[in-house]
């Protein structure tokens, strides 16, 4: 018996397929971990035993930097997250809580546009512009090789609305994933979901996961954030957080508010500002007891 470290790229029917020293190993969970209800989960680093005459085991799941929990996937350093100028067209509250979720759990979001060849990214750049967040428009020269170079050495995820072109996009970064792709449901106005499972790929020096499609109805009941801690989660807020007239400021309406006068000013978009309002209503109708939960 021999032990190694390595990363989950992919769990199926109480399996986990652990890489380690360029090896994939099929291993099972030891019970203690069902015991203390812990499930692991694809990304995670572990210590495995490599048993030559009986199965191999997963010993110890080491700390997490973060975790999401659809799809259940952890250690993500970067989120790219994929918005279509049309078919369907962009859905930016839904974005801007996926952006807030990223930021929350400290996961560096990406915004990469696809379907500029049809219509305008102004749109989608004009949002995003004052964020501070990174805007790649996919049908611009160079935006490939941008993508891959941001991948590299890092365990990174893509999510979108179905039909965006995530696994398109993700082919193109390597041929050889040679993921399948499903055409938009013209009733429906979005694909359908052709990634059943997580599973990591190894990609440009790193990891890449690309995560099941969702729709917003599925988004409402992934992580919570606390109303107070949603301005940070919000970039381009921070520098005038602590300069509102009142130290019980929500953002939103208040008079005095730093934020909102900023937003007056064009200094922070509004419609970054009005998809914080909705996320903040929505945060203000949570329960402490769900918070438990985190």
């Amino acid at each position: 018996m021999t032990n190694s470290e390595g990363i989950i790229i992919k769990g199926i029917g109480g399996f986990y397929y652990v890489e380690a020293a360029d090896t994939v190993y099929e291993c099972k969970a030891r019970g203690i971990f069902r015991k203390n209800r812990i499930t692991p989960l694809v990304g995670d680093r572990v210590t495995i035993s490599v048993n030559e005459n009986a199965e191999n085991t997963i010993d110890s799941i080491h700390e997490r930097k973060n975790y999401l929990n659809r799809p259940p996937v952890s250690n993500i350093d970067t989120l790219i997250i994929v918005i279509s100028t049309v078919e369907p067209k962009p859905n930016f509250l839904v974005a801007d809580r996926i952006i807030a979720n990223a930021e929350y759990k400290n996961i560096e979001p990406i915004i990469a546009v696809s379907k500029g060849d049809i219509s305008s990214t102004n749109a989608v750049k004009d949002v995003y512009s004052k964020s501070g967040i990174k805007v790649i428009c996919l049908d611009e020269n160079g935006a490939i090789d941008e993508i891959k170079s941001l991948m590299k050495d890092k365990l990174t995820a893509f999510t979108g609305n179905s039909g965006v072109g995530k696994t398109t996009l993700l082919n193109r970064i390597d041929e050889n994933l040679k993921l399948s792709t499903a055409p938009i449901s013209q009733k429906l106005g979005r694909g359908r979901h052709t990634t059943r499972q997580a599973e990591l790929f190894k990609v440009c020096g790193g990891f890449v996961v690309d995560t099941p499609g969702f729709s917003s109805f599925e988004f409402e009941k992934d992580e919570l954030i606390k109303k107070d801690e949603l301005a940070y989660c919000f970039r381009e807020f921070r520098e005038y957080l602590g300069g509102c007239k009142f130290s019980t400021c929500s953002h939103t309406t208040d008079k005095g508010c730093k934020i909102c006068e900023a937003v007056e000013n064009g200094y922070i978009n509004k419609t970054r500002h009005d998809d914080y309002i909705e996320l903040y209503k929505a945060a203000a109708q949570i329960n402490e007891w769900e918070l438990k939960f985190k």
